[in-house]
């Protein structure tokens, strides 16, 4: 059962004001810049002139493959009359701007691709890279509206064993192209291709110690697959742990995108995963090494979210708590470098309080708390979170659940 519970603020000396980076302004220009809107991929929501080019690209279709043809992506044929074709060339006509032969050009390439590929089986064969699964580039969990997402990090390819042994030779390298695919239809497996559905899923890429010249022909050809193959099926870029020099290497890549591409981009700089992946993603959902509560064995249930300015202290307090009954919770916040500590305050007077947890410092790297506390007479856990030692204001989130004592 649920108990009451309320964040207490405990304000102390305020921050000093500080002036931003030249870098961190231009990505905080960038991220903020034309916000993507995505396509509801209603045909009632069309132009005219997008109708027509629809309608157009369908009749070329079927004058090329004939109503029973061979034109089919993610188990759908693109010559049926249905609403799951229409989706999906709706996606080929808006990264062509709805030019319909470039469009068709596209989608020919795009078929032909697949098939050599061998793509629709792809997502059930064994690769031999359990060494990256999970680490490198995997799918987990949801944003805020339903979007899969993708999780990428290349910072273990700066270890130059590991770099040689994924990517020694080009055979290799084809085999890492061909997994990376793999990652990502099993993502496409989650798309709804439906019109107000969940058409598009969210990639998270992790830059902290990325080796950007070692990767560049691994990351082009990436690039370069997902530009040709999967148009339209990124609703949203997150980057996060963007380090100083982003700005020229986006200058470099930058006139190769569109500006619709672009305008799907939010940039982070290290430190603020957290609080950026909150803005798009629950905290439960969050993995733990980027300031979440996803971690295996977790509480199964959503998280409340808070924050804690620079110079505030905030306690937790979670009340009713039964003699007998067993807590258990998890906390966590983002880019940590605070004071946390539990203590569990019984109901009756003259009673002590017991530390179960001594406040220390946490350092930004520390993973989610989650702890349990089985309390022998009624009272109320308190948690708490000591920000006054720092000037900046940071996201956090906490869930609990209370288990009644088992000779009730």
């Amino acid at each position: 059962m649920e108990n009451a519970h309320s964040p207490i603020s405990i304000p102390d000396a305020s921050p000093k004001p500080y002036k931003k980076s030249f870098v961190s302004s231009l990505m905080e220009a960038t991220s903020f810049r034309s916000p993507f809107k995505e396509d509801t991929y209603f045909i009632s929501h069309l132009k005219p002139s997008e109708k027509k080019a629809l309608q157009e690209l369908k009749d070329k279709l079927m004058a090329s493959h004939g109503p029973d043809g061979e034109c089919t992506m993610w188990g759908v044929s693109l010559v049926a009359k249905d609403e799951k074709a229409d989706v999906i060339l709706l996606k080929f006509l808006r990264a062509r701007d709805f030019r319909v032969s470039d469009s068709l050009h596209m989608l020919e390439k795009c078929v032909a691709w697949r098939k050599e590929f061998k793509a629709d089986s792809v997502g059930e064969e064994e690769l031999g890279f359990k060494e990256l699964e999970g680490v490198v580039a995997y799918m987990h969990g949801y944003d805020r509206e339903g979007h899969p997402v993708c999780y990428n990090a290349y910072g273990v390819f700066r270890d130059k064993d590991m770099y040689d042994r994924i990517f020694g030779d080009e055979e290799k390298l084809n085999k890492f192209l061909r997994w990376r695919i793999q990652v990502l239809e099993r993502g496409m497996s989650l798309l709804h291709f439906k019109p107000g559905g969940v058409n598009s899923m969210i990639q998270v890429t992790d830059l902290k110690d990325m080796p950007k010249r070692e990767l560049r022909v691994a990351s082009n050809q990436i690039l370069s697959l997902f530009q040709d193959n999967y148009p339209e099926m990124v609703a949203r870029k997150i980057f996060i742990n963007v380090p100083w020099y982003f700005s020229l290497l986006y200058s470099v890549f930058s006139p190769f995108l569109t500006q619709r591409t672009k305008s799907k981009f939010v940039i982070s700089r290290e430190g603020y995963a957290a609080e950026t992946l909150y803005k798009f993603i629950r905290p439960e959902d969050v993995p733990v090494q980027y300031g979440g509560l996803s971690q295996p064995n977790d509480l199964q249930k959503p998280a409340s979210e808070f924050s804690v300015r620079g110079g505030e202290k905030v306690n937790i307090q979670i009340e009713g708590i039964e003699g007998g009954a067993t807590i258990r919770w998890e906390v966590v916040v983002g880019g940590w470098d605070v004071e946390y500590g539990a203590e569990f305050v019984p109901n009756a007077q003259g009673s002590y309080s017991i530390a179960v947890e001594k406040p220390r410092k946490l350092s930004p790297t520390e993973a989610a708390i989650l702890n349990s506390f089985t309390s022998r007479e009624a009272g109320k856990m308190v948690l708490s979170v000591d920000n006054t030692s720092s000037r900046r204001k940071k996201v956090a989130a906490y869930r609990y659940i209370v288990h009644k004592s088992a000779l009730e």
